[in-house]
């Protein structure tokens, strides 16, 4: 199911879908979209945020009420704090407009694997030895206890979580976290990254899960 406003965006979005073997239901706003799941049952939903009417959001929060099922928010923000508004209420993923549909395309098949192969509660968090990340609230815990991080410091930690012994540079973390070109602010990725140590690391001099790779950026590991 697609939920967006934007004809123009819907339209084409439907007849991409269509094509690569989707049956797609569309709906023009969250109350069209929620009077058609009355009767329909979608393995996976786009959610557009800014729309007349209920936003996204809120859709979201009302289909949580009934349905376990993938949502990918569509939205035209990029501050870090509006990307976490997409996990608070209950969203999986989100996509940046204006998009690629091949990037869409991934990310819907990825979501849909993810949610149709493991359990649940396998989903809603990443575990990783002592350390636990949950999803649906966007919260991190080190050996059961809570561990208390700012909104960048969490959205750098479940990016690389979700990556797993994938190398990124500091260009790269600091266009995927702050959705910019890392002109002369390159020095952030590492202070984050230490941050970020001091709080999940027992021996930050000696990182278990996110390790330098000389010459190249980090890399989360785990086991």
């Amino acid at each position: 199911m697609i939920v967006e406003d934007e004809a123009g965006i819907r339209e084409m979005t439907h007849m991409f879908l269509s094509e690569v073997g989707y049956q797609v239901v569309a709906a023009t706003s969250g109350e069209e979209a929620l009077k058609k799941l009355e009767t329909v049952n979608p393995h996976l939903i786009l959610l557009d945020i800014q729309m007349e009417g209920m936003d996204g959001f809120s859709v979201c929060r009302q289909i949580r009420e009934s349905l376990t099922v993938p949502i990918i928010f569509l939205t035209v923000r990029r501050e870090i704090t509006d990307k976490v508004k997409c996990f608070e209420y209950g969203g999986d993923d989100y996509v940046t407009k204006p998009f690629e549909f091949e990037e869409l395309h991934a990310r819907i098949k990825a979501n849909i694997r993810r949610y149709y192969t493991y359990p649940k509660e396998e989903r809603d968090i990443l575990k990783y030895d002592d350390i636990e990340i949950h999803l649906h609230n966007y919260k991190c815990f080190l050996d059961g206890e809570f561990v208390e991080l700012s909104t960048k410091e969490m959205a750098l930690l479940v990016f690389l979580a979700k990556h797993p012994n994938r190398v990124w540079s500091q260009e790269q973390l600091y266009d995927q976290i702050w959705q910019e070109e890392a002109v002369g602010n390159i020095e952030t990725i590492k202070v984050h990254i230490n941050y970020l140590r001091r709080k999940i690391e027992k021996n930050p001099s000696k990182p278990k899960y996110i390790k330098t790779v000389r010459g190249f950026g980090y890399v989360f590991t785990g086991s």
